[in-house]
């Protein structure tokens, strides 16, 4: 069963609160602002945590805490100018993933304080020493249900199942490459942007791994000219003009069933797409523009999703007049909430969106400016490059695998960026702390009006008549 209810944060913020709340074997509190995403699915981000300094409490005990309301009162003012949800997060330093009568009874005294201040929910939550969160949400009634899935994306990226807790204790971890792993798999769901050379093959592995829900964005139509790298395309698909999204989406219910895989035939720069995305667990990259990876940084930021992207070249030089082939090569970037984004990493700049825009939009204005497909310097409308999209794919998703299911023998912090170069015969890593993070205003947003925090994006205002 897939979660209705996911309480979202990045591996900074969660290692920031980890430090705070079990640093001496006492109880301790911090406060939690949350935005929400857009519907159906109640998914809130935690745009920023206040921490409730030790010295300000007047009782602290391994088993009790009791804190200030005037941190509470803080809160309020954070949350309330836009209804945001405030949860009230505690330690269990014993190591107890269950909610204790005492907490109930703090929670009945304090919790309809906020209510009568503001908002519709509001929650609270516990924290046991291995970092694991339990967390619950109250109606203005007082009545409560349990958030089902709290995930943290960090250098690892864990996820703690309210239903899989028992006596207090999370289950341990699936392992990977098992049928335990699909099984964790089919409640999550992913999105793929851009569902061409990779982005096919990508969407083809999501899609068998298991995952729940697949919800694939492309705005292009099959052509003759791309037959030769996107899987499960066919002849009859390019004659009839078929968009790619919908003839993948009928290719994954042959094998998994209606219902799975979602498409959007637009570009990720829109509204739709946007909101389709923002519900997803983990996004997918694939796409070949640097406006693509713009968009998709900055829903991966705001929503706090953890974000996989890959690109692949093919760069050429002359040789005695010759075109020769300089390398092979790809590139695979894991970007957590609150780490490096693919713009602080250099992988799309102001003045590459420009150029960019300006070959789209007014070529004769591009000039000298090249950027020509896969093979920079060749203009190719069918180039063969199918078994160098299928390693790169490969690539991308094992990623997510070894950040969600570790498996290496070292630290995935390590493997930010993955290069790879066939000519070579050669694959570089980056660690984390290899790119500089710059401030970002955007973290934690959620669906705060205008959308990403771009005016393309407002909501347009309902005008009464």
């Amino acid at each position: 069963m897939r979660p209705e209810r996911t309480l979202a944060m990045g591996g900074v913020t969660h290692a920031l609160l980890k430090t705070h709340l079990l640093s001496d074997g006492n109880e301790a509190a911090a406060i939690l602002i949350c935005a929400p995403s857009p519907g159906p699915r109640q998914r809130l981000v935690v745009r920023q945590a206040l921490l409730v300094p030790h010295d300000a409490c007047p009782v602290r005990k391994p088993d009790a805490i009791v804190w200030p309301g005037a941190y509470i009162e803080d809160a309020i003012d954070i949350a309330e100018p836009e209804g945001l949800v405030v949860i009230l997060l505690h330690s269990h330093p014993g190591g107890w993933l269950q909610f204790s009568h005492i907490d109930n009874e703090s929670d009945a005294r304090v919790i309809p304080g906020l209510f009568e201040a503001f908002g519709e929910c509001h929650g609270s939550a516990i924290m046991t020493p291995e970092g694991a969160i339990r967390a619950r949400l109250y109606a203005p009634d007082m009545s409560s249900q349990p958030v089902d899935l709290v995930t943290v994306a960090g250098d690892d990226i864990s996820y703690w199942w309210n239903d899989r807790i028992v006596n207090g204790v999370p289950a341990g971890r699936p392992l990977a490459f098992t049928g335990s792993m699909t099984e964790e798999l089919s409640r999550l769901s992913a999105a793929v942007i851009g569902v061409s050379g990779t982005g096919s093959i990508s969407a083809e592995q999501v899609a068998r791994l298991g995952f729940g829900s697949v919800t694939l964005v492309d705005p292009d139509k099959i052509e003759k000219k791309n037959l030769n790298r996107i899987l499960n395309a066919t002849s009859a698909d390019a004659e009839q003009g078929r968009s790619k999204v919908e003839m993948f989406s009928a290719a994954i219910a042959e094998h998994r069933g209606d219902g799975v895989a979602a498409h959007i035939c637009h570009t990720i720069g829109t509204r739709e797409a946007i909101e389709a995305v923002s519900q997803c667990d983990v996004i997918f990259c694939c796409v070949d523009s640097k406006e693509g990876r713009q968009y998709a940084d900055l829903i991966a930021t705001a929503f706090l999703i953890p974000l996989f992207d890959v690109g692949v070249t093919i760069p050429t030089f002359l040789d005695d007049g010759k075109v020769a082939i300089a390398d092979v090569s790809g590139r695979i970037d894991y970007v957590q909430p609150g780490g490096s984004t693919l713009s602080d990493r250099g992988v799309y700049t102001q003045e590459s969106l420009r150029a960019e825009y300006l070959l789209r939009t007014d070529p004769a204005a591009f000039q000298d400016e090249l950027a020509a497909g896969y093979i920079k310097g060749i203009h190719e409308e069918a180039p063969s490059v199918i078994t160098l999209n299928m390693r790169a794919s490969a690539a991308l998703v094992n990623e997510f695998i070894a950040r969600a299911y570790p498996y290496r023998q070292e630290p995935n912090r390590n493997y930010a960026r993955v290069s790879f170069s066939l000519a070579a015969c050669d694959e570089d890593h980056y660690t984390e702390d290899d790119f500089d993070r710059g401030e970002n205003a955007l973290l934690g947003r959620g669906a705060a009006e205008p959308l990403l925090g771009l005016p393309l994006f407002r909501k347009p205002k309902k005008v009464a008549g």
